[in-house]
């Protein structure tokens, strides 16, 4: 009988470089891609790991392909990136980029190739709950990455054609098994938060890329005296301090972006907490429709700790999320995730602050 072949997403770092280890040696016929941004590496500040990406398939003796997706990535990822701070919301392109690039574009790559399974370096897992007829995102097992926030849009489809090899390993064990088998990826770095910029700021960047669309405007309280003035929404998201005029006798926060007004509003610390949120874009993951109110843990982006909220159900892709305890600067743009357990049940966009 022939062994499965899978398709690994390699980007150079210890993370896809242990995946297509553990694959390998699982019996999987391997094959590694790597996602080609040559051309605007310069540009983006993306490191260029090729080198060492053919250096690490070359000792796990498995082939390599480079797939060009730079007129992709730069329409559905960079455009939008640029184009939700212009709008006065708070973006997340790893979740579009995972979305349109790696389980878009280099899933099918992968059908292309014959392989039955696309694999990346994920810290989350898979199961397939026979009641239901669905397969389940869980949670990564032991790492303090866990991933699966990153993963909400997968469909049905999408995941019945995943792995997710380092769903029951931590980091530093992940780290040791690249020491053990001598492969070059252990010593690299975290790659950062977005890595198309590598600048400190993002001011410099959207600058450059939506220059006509910076306008001056005014810095509001909540009552709508105008208390200071901004040289464009783009500097803000929701509970930003920085920035904003001084000489004040309490610290004030950014509470709301009016983007059509171009009015940053600040108030002060409690202005910046609210118990409910409009979600849009819902996928549904582990479950196949929500149609009355579920109690979930509801995480408002990725660095933030589940809070209790109760979901209920506007329209089919529109929720209201009311939680139990305010929740600090929900920001509009940014993905939100629901949870029962390890398991996450759907996720959406959060769409608007409801006070």
């Amino acid at each position: 009988m022939s062994r499965k072949r899978v398709l690994v997403a390699m980007s150079g770092g210890v993370d896809s470089t242990i995946a297509a280890y553990l694959l390998k040696k699982s019996g999987y016929e391997t094959i590694g891609i790597n996602m080609r941004l040559e051309g605007e590496s310069k540009k983006w500040g993306i490191l260029n790991d090729l080198k060492d990406i053919h250096l690490i398939a070359r000792k796990l003796s498995i082939p390599l392909y480079v797939l060009d997706v730079e007129k992709e990535f730069e329409k559905e990822v960079v455009e939008y990136f640029c184009r939700e701070y212009l709008d006065g919301r708070t973006p997340n392109p790893c979740i579009i980029c995972n979305q349109k690039i790696k389980f878009g574009i280099m899933l099918e790559k992968a059908k292309e190739l014959g392989a039955s399974l696309f694999a990346t370096g994920h810290y989350a897992g898979i199961e397939y709950n026979p009641s239901t007829q669905r397969y389940c995102l869980k949670k990564g097992q032991k790492s303090r990455k866990e991933q699966s926030y990153f993963l909400f849009s997968l469909s049905q489809k999408q995941l019945s054609s995943l792995i997710f090899p380092l769903s029951h390993l931590t980091k530093e064990e992940v780290r040791q098994l690249a020491t053990n088998a001598e492969l070059i990826s252990h010593t690299k770095k975290e790659s950062q938060e977005v890595c198309f910029i590598s600048q400190k700021s993002y001011n410099e960047f959207l600058k450059k890329r939506g220059s006509s669309s910076l306008k001056p405007g005014s810095i509001v309280d909540k009552n709508g005296r105008v208390v200071g003035e901004h040289c464009g929404v783009h500097s803000f998201t929701i509970g930003q301090r920085k920035g904003l005029s001084g000489g004040r006798k309490n610290p004030v926060y950014v509470t709301e972006i009016k983007k059509e007004e171009n009015i940053i509003v600040v108030g002060e610390r409690e202005d910046i907490y609210a118990k409910s949120m409009q979600v849009s874009k819902v996928n549904w993951v582990s479950i196949a429709k929500l149609e009355k109110p579920l109690c979930a843990k509801v995480k408002i982006r990725y660095q933030h700790p589940e809070a209790k909220a109760i979901i209920h159900p506007l329209s089919e892709k529109e929720y209201r999320v009311d939680f139990s305890h305010p929740q600090w600067a929900i920001s509009p743009g940014q993905a939100t995730v629901f949870y029962q357990g390890d398991t996450l049940l759907g996720g959406g966009w959060i769409k608007k602050v409801i006070r």
